[in-house]
């Protein structure tokens, strides 16, 4: 069983150019329960961060759920413990990781649907 807590606000999922410059309100101070992913690629950039700190024209009305932890590098298991019941769900979700935890997006109109599912799971899901 996980503890999961639900971060404030919408998320954003964005697709940026390899060669796009990062706006310092991206990753600027962070407000409580806010988390921002950048991640490169030959392919362009790909952040993940507060609706509010997004681009223009990106994809919005994401939910994102985070394990409470922190979760150690050696630990198995813990995305496929909370993917798989929302694959089962037939909820869509875009996972990524930082140093101490995992992350889970699910769509916010989903995210009655993903909870559920993760409660039937076992995990506790923190409002």
């Amino acid at each position: 069983m996980l503890d999961v807590a639900l971060l404030p606000g919408e998320y954003a999922v964005c697709r940026l150019t390899a060669d796009a410059a990062l706006r310092p309100a991206l990753w600027g101070e962070l407000g409580d329960g806010e988390v921002v992913s950048v991640s490169w690629s030959a392919d362009g950039i790909s952040v993940i961060c507060p609706a509010t700190r997004a681009p223009a024209e990106v994809e919005t009305d994401w939910r994102c759920l985070r394990v409470v932890g922190p979760v150690g590098l050696a630990v198995t298991g813990t995305l496929a413990a909370l993917v798989d019941p929302l694959a089962q769900a037939r909820v869509n979700a875009v996972a990524f990781s930082t140093y101490d935890t995992d992350h889970v997006l699910v769509p916010a109109v989903r995210l009655d649907e993903a909870t559920a599912a993760l409660r039937r799971a076992g995990h506790r899901v923190l409002d």
